[in-house]
């Protein structure tokens, strides 16, 4: 158990990383939502949809990134914890290692299958055949670079020094706004010029971390040293945890493209507005994690699996709040926040695409805390082929439905449906591999998620019933929906020490 004061400077150090990455994701949601909104309209909604469907491609192996990244980022923080340097250069230089080789591999595969899938089975637009293939190359060309420069960026996490993460992430924002207003004042092919001026925004940003991190920890530094058993012991655990993320890729992207298949590129199209502010609520939700993710690793790992327990139940309580009431502007007027946001011509099917979008999320992230305990524990077989099994269900069902003319909101509707069995299974497993208490985690992360559903609810069907659709109904609904879950969260969802401590920091609320 570790001592009070300690736990505190634990705490401590949650709250100021959530507060500069709640900064960063201020600065990045706005300039990515203007960013956004130029590049829309600049491409039209075809040529946006050819890219949301081309890119997908590639987008779907940008999912083993995040996969390495908390298998690097674990490696690391544990040998934080014991103080090991070498293990720590050992560790940084392997991982650069096996990023080198996914990237060989992922060419090779986009080269061959890629190219085949595109020029085969994909729905592409009449004359647009050459700006996708633009598109496929430049996409992969990102992902390398990525791939190339993601230790550095799990350094920096692991180390938890979120501000320069923050200043960092808020850089890329820009480069990617200053990307959009060049293909705004362009009068060449757009789409293609869109594509490569990603490829150098990419290659600038992630340099930025590069050179950060090669300046700033001694473990990026100095003799080059790989050890063929951490290779195998890195690529053992990442290749468990990308079979999760592999599931979630299929449920994406893979429905994506089945999409694109079914429906054609308009639909891709809608999906694409939709999976964008669905990436807006998923860069906050990742923020407040990168927060509490290394204390949680760290504590479990230190033997403090009470400390450990509680901040994955905590982690879930907070995450679907926050979560819930960003969502809830969108739930009750996604056409009209739509319309004053991207402006021009919108899919008709896109504000549903948006509502599923974010109940989907809510369901899946919520639950996440229980992945990185897992990932603490470090024995994570058995989680992912029970957890991942159940996942790859959701694929299946949206092929069968699309096969048998359902419309193109059911494979949300099979991810909504499928991810509620699949967050049940990992209560069940994590229970069995690290004595997680199940009943506690229902009595103090569940249930008080529920009592912050209700009054926001309630509150918000007037509004939807007797206001006009006006453009500055989202605010007045953000607002209710904002009181309504504070109010749900302090009448039910709080402990003592939880209001004790906001009375502390909250003048208004002694």
């Amino acid at each position: 158990m570790q001592p009070i004061g300690e736990i505190s400077g634990n705490s401590r150090r949650i709250v100021k990383n959530t507060f500069l990455l709640y900064v960063r994701m201020l600065v990045m949601m706005v300039v990515g939502l203007f960013t956004y909104r130029i590049i829309l309209r600049s491409l039209g909604i075809t040529d946006y949809g050819v890219y949301a469907a081309v890119a997908g491609v590639i987008t779907m192996f940008m999912l083993v990134m995040n996969t390495v990244a908390s298998a690097i980022t674990r490696f690391i923080t544990v040998g934080l914890g014991q103080g090991d340097i070498q293990r720590l250069r050992a560790v940084f230089c392997t991982s650069v290692a096996i990023m080198a080789g996914f990237c060989l591999i992922l060419t090779v595969l986009t080269a061959t299958a890629g190219s085949w899938y595109l020029h085969t089975r994909m729905v592409i637009p009449p004359g647009r055949m050459q700006a996708a293939e633009a598109v496929l190359y430049t996409s992969l060309l990102c992902l390398v670079v990525n791939l190339l420069t993601l230790p550095c960026t799990a350094v920096i996490n692991a180390h938890e020094h979120m501000g320069a993460y923050a200043w960092l992430s808020i850089l890329e924002a820009v480069m990617k706004l200053v990307v959009a207003a060049c293909v705004w004042f362009s009068s060449s092919d757009r789409l293609v010029l869109y594509a490569w001026l990603l490829v150098a925004a990419a290659g600038l940003s992630r340099g930025a971390y590069a050179l950060y991190a090669h300046l700033r920890y001694e473990e990026c530094r100095g003799r080059v040293k790989i050890e063929l058993p951490l290779v195998k012991e890195i690529g053992s655990f990442a290749g468990w945890n990308f079979l999760g993320s592999g599931a979630y890729m299929l449920n994406t992207q893979g429905v994506n493209q089945l999409v694109n298949i079914f429906f054609g590129v308009r639909m891709n199209a809608a999906r694409g507005i939709a999976d964008k502010v669905e990436q807006v609520v998923r860069q906050f939700a990742t923020n407040i994690a990168l927060a509490l993710n290394p204390q949680l690793t760290k504590s479990y790992a230190a033997g403090d699996r009470n400390y450990a327990f509680e901040l994955v139940c905590k982690g879930s309580k907070y995450y679907f709040w926050v979560l819930w009431v960003m969502a809830l502007p969108f739930l009750t007027d996604a056409e009209g926040i739509l319309r004053l946001w991207i402006g021009g011509d919108i899919p008709p099917e896109a504000a549903l695409f948006t509502r599923l979008a974010l109940l989907c999320f809510l369901v899946d992230f919520t639950p996440g805390t229980l992945n990185i305990l897992e990932q603490a524990h470090g024995k994570i077989r058995r989680y992912y082929l029970i957890t991942s099994g159940v996942a790859l269900t959701c694929f299946i069902i949206a092929y069968a439905a699309f096969k048998l003319g359902a419309p193109a909101w059911a494979g949300y509707a099979a991810y909504l449906l499928v991810y509620l069995f699949k967050a049940a299974a990992m209560l069940m497993v994590a229970r069995s591999d690290t004595g997680f208490p199940v009943g506690k985690y229902l009595r103090t992360a569940v249930l008080p998620m529920l009592a912050a559903v209700l009054p926001p609810v309630l509150l918000l069907v007037p509004v939807c019933l007797w206001v006009p659709a006006e453009w500055w109904r989202f605010l007045l609904s953000a607002a209710v929906g904002c009181a309504g879950a504070a109010a749900g969260a302090w009448l039910f969802g709080l402990t003592g020490g939880e209001k004790a401590f906001l009375k502390s920091k909250i003048p208004f609320l002694r």
